[in-house]
């Protein structure tokens, strides 16, 4: 009698998941990972290209976390004019009044100002920023002999500091336009999208 043989079936090895998926097509930034379905009769395997997710950067995930209001157009010139106001003051106090600390200061301050407008006032933004950086700079200007000589003193002080004027509102016109061309974008895919969900069953 012949002896019948067993044997154990040996454990496979799973191979190591590369970094990108076998059968995946790079293209550009994006990574398409080509998945076969069945097609008709007689007409074997069809491939399709299906995206696959990537991992978000840590950078993009903490300035999602930040504060993002909408403020109206008077909104946002408040906030500006109230900021640099304040910066000012410190500024005074603090620094003596220094013109590079004013003017640095300015900078972001008329970014946040763009970024926080809302869109149906995204053209306020450069015309605030620059009332609120004369607002600010009454207190650093420095002025005596009554009103005559502290408006001469902010207009001194306002020639003087034209570069970080003209730097704060071409920052908020380049931010808005950003933002202009992001949502004219957006709203052609939009309108591009509503006849495939009309002619949809």
């Amino acid at each position: 009698m012949e002896q019948q043989r067993t044997s154990q079936p040996q454990g496979r090895r799973r191979p190591q998941t590369p970094l990108t998926p076998p059968g995946a097509l790079v293209e550009g930034a994006a990574v398409y990972r080509v998945a076969a379905r069945p097609g008709g009769p007689g007409s074997g395997r069809v491939e399709r290209a299906v995206p696959v997710r990537r991992p978000v950067p840590p950078v993009v995930l903490a300035l999602r976390r930040l504060p993002n209001p909408r403020l109206t157009g008077l909104g946002a010139g408040l906030f500006a004019s109230a900021t640099m106001l304040v910066l000012g003051l410190l500024d005074q106090l603090l620094l003596d009044g220094s013109p590079l600390a004013y003017g640095l200061l300015f900078l972001p301050v008329s970014a946040l100002t763009a970024l926080w407008v809302r869109t149906a006032d995204l053209v306020t933004a450069p015309i605030s920023v620059p009332i609120a950086f004369a607002v600010g700079v009454v207190p650093i200007a420095g002025g005596t002999g009554g009103f005559g000589g502290q408006a001469m003193a902010v207009v001194t002080a306002l020639a003087v500091q034209a570069g970080w004027l003209y730097g704060g509102t071409l920052v908020a016109g380049l931010i808005t336009c950003v933002r202009k061309v992001r949502h004219m974008a957006r709203r052609q895919r939009l309108a591009a999208r509503a006849p495939q969900r009309v002619r949809r069953p």
